[in-house]
């Protein structure tokens, strides 16, 4: 048996290729019901909206890596913090990126599914030297 980091990883690998291959089936098991999205300037979408994006062919993504994650198990909830790294874009216009990413996630029966993500870009703190 996997542990829950193990079981976390693999739902975030699996939303990463699902990402990446726009599997909008695969992206609606993967997330509960009433799953929400905040995107990397502060807009919200819920589930619906979010798949749309993909099964209308207004997003896509042709590279994402889920890397540098930390996983905090809370029973029947947890919350991953990783870094995504993606080439994409919305309606023609690049949104490539490197963002940090929250998960929330709550067990279903023996498996995961995706409550919430929320993107932020990664930058440096406020006052810190230029990279």
């Amino acid at each position: 048996m996997t542990t829950t980091h193990d079981q976390i990883l693999d739902v975030g690998r699996r939303w990463a290729e699902a990402e990446v291959d726009g599997d909008v089936d695969a992206l609606d098991a993967l997330t509960v019901d009433d799953f929400t999205l905040v995107g990397p300037v502060g807009f919200v979408l819920d589930r619906h909206q979010w798949l749309e994006r993909y099964r209308g062919g207004d997003f896509a993504t042709t590279a994402l890596a889920w890397d540098d994650v930390a996983v905090r198990d809370y029973g029947d909830s947890a919350v991953a913090v990783g870094v995504v790294t993606q080439q994409a874009a919305y309606q023609g216009q690049p949104s490539d990126g490197r963002f940090r990413v929250t998960q929330v996630l709550v067990r279903r029966g023996d498996g995961w599914q995706l409550a919430s993500l929320h993107y932020s870009p990664v930058a440096a703190p406020p006052g810190a030297p230029p990279a």
